[in-house]
């Protein structure tokens, strides 16, 4: 069972406008892009401009990291039990 929980954002960088998402099902069901290849996935991230779910870079697929080069969209989540951490692709680092 999932629960939406809230995002972690005590740093947040001048792309946190671009986030219209504050909160994150925890955890999250899977890839949305691995389950539509039937490829795997280690962890989830989900996008917080629109919702996206995909796999981190540890990953296969690196579906989280290709999802921003496509839209850039830059500020993802972790979709894991426990974590609330966010990350800024465009400034490369933690908005914790």
């Amino acid at each position: 069972m999932s629960t939406k929980t809230s995002v972690t954002m005590t740093a947040p960088c001048e792309h946190v406008a671009q986030a219209t998402i504050d909160s994150v099902a925890r955890p999250a069901p899977g890839c949305e892009d691995c389950m539509k290849i039937g490829g795997r996935w280690v962890h989830l991230r989900e996008c917080l401009t629109c919702g996206h779910i995909e796999c981190c870079d540890s990953s296969p697929n690196r579906h989280a990291t290709a999802h921003y080069h496509r839209t850039n969209h830059p500020i993802i989540s972790s979709a894991e039990p426990g974590e609330t951490w966010c990350w800024c692709y465009v400034d490369g680092r933690l908005l914790e």
